[in-house]
């Protein structure tokens, strides 16, 4: 008789649409059990009549019944099975309405942005805009990365021979977090209007960084490149073997007076000696082994100036590796600078 037939587990998976172990699992739950077990192999043979059964099951589930309510609707009252499901229906259409809201307030919480003091912004710029590459050889060089998260603002910014990094902690952070890479001439002039303001909104929305207080907006560009794992290399910097705090403005003025060539610097316990016209002692704090090495005015000028406090922190791991400069009283800014190969090597004394 037709539909009497026995077919196996794999013709019925591919009649109805669900695979072999799906099947195995609606035999355990008792949605669809087969009509014979094979007791040495343990194979499952079904009627082909029960291909209409799996057709259903996989509906079912496809939108998201439960099993017990599967097993009723199959259970043959039609009059239950449509409550079932009128009840199934009402109950996505209710959920697709909350997740609608929750949606909704998460994108304005998106929009809105990252609250931040308009003062710290606009110095952290000018900290960290400096470190930007000039060309555009690498585009997403010539930009500054921003950072938005559940508790700070990073703004950072590298050329591959120097690289600065500037934390903040939002007056009230963004919802959701977020980065983009700004272009960073559009940053530039920006430092005025931010310092008429108390506070301002920073976010990014459809393809440019917007920034809004006092009722203006500024919008910066931004490329659409991936930013240099910037994490990555400050974790691998090798250990630091020479710390050296000195006041700013004296290393200033070294590098204002020693023109553009490059300027060699020798730390050891005595102190800090420079290249400047003859080896001359400059009062530092030097704790390690001594160390000789040199920097370009250009990379080194930039880091110093941007650096917080009156005094900065030199990280020396070797003679040609980057050099962590902090602010000595303040973590919050860091800046690397690559020092640059010596040409001479000078002999220095107290």
């Amino acid at each position: 008789m037709a539909g009497d037939e026995l077919i196996t587990i794999g013709a019925l998976a591919r009649a109805c649409g669900l695979t072999a172990s799906a099947l195995r699992f609606y035999d355990d739950c008792g949605l669809l059990v087969p009509v014979r077990v094979d007791g040495a192999t343990g194979y499952r043979y079904y009627r082909e009549a029960q291909v209409d059964r799996g057709v259903m099951i996989r509906r079912l589930r496809g939108i998201g019944v439960p099993l017990e309510a599967v097993a009723e609707i199959l259970a043959g009252d039609g009059v239950r099975a449509e409550r079932l499901l009128d009840a199934h229906v009402a109950e996505l259409a209710e959920r697709a309405r909350e997740a609608a809201v929750v949606t909704r307030m998460i994108k304005e919480e998106i929009r809105a942005g990252a609250v931040l003091s308009a003062a710290v912004l606009a110095a952290a710029i000018e900290q960290v805009r400096s470190a930007a590459a000039l060309d555009r050889e690498i585009p997403v060089l010539a930009g500054v990365l921003v950072e938005s998260s559940a508790d700070s603002v990073t703004l950072t910014a590298t050329d591959r021979y120097r690289l600065s990094t500037r934390a903040m902690v939002p007056v009230r952070p963004s919802g959701a977090a977020w980065s983009a890479v700004v272009d960073a001439t559009d940053l530039d002039g920006i430092g005025s209007w931010l310092r008429g303001l108390d506070e301002v909104t920073v976010r990014s929305a459809d393809g440019v960084l917007v920034l809004t207080g006092g009722g203006t907006e500024r919008r910066c560009g931004v490329v659409d490149e991936a930013y240099p794992d910037y994490r990555a290399m400050l974790a691998g910097l090798a250990p630091v073997r020479t710390r050296v705090v000195v006041e700013r403005d004296v290393l200033l003025a070294v590098l204002e007076d020693g023109g553009a060539a490059p300027i060699v610097f020798f730390a050891d316990e005595s102190g800090l000696f420079v290249s400047r016209n003859g080896p001359e002692r400059i009062a530092a704090t030097v704790t390690g082994p001594g160390t000789e090495l040199a920097f370009s005015p250009t990379t080194l000028r930039p880091a110093l100036v941007s650096a917080i406090g009156p005094e900065i922190m030199l990280d020396i791991a070797a003679a040609d590796a980057p050099v962590v400069v902090r602010s000595a009283n303040d973590g919050d800014l860091t800046a690397l600078v690559m020092p640059t190969a010596m040409t001479n090597s000078k002999e220095y004394s107290a």
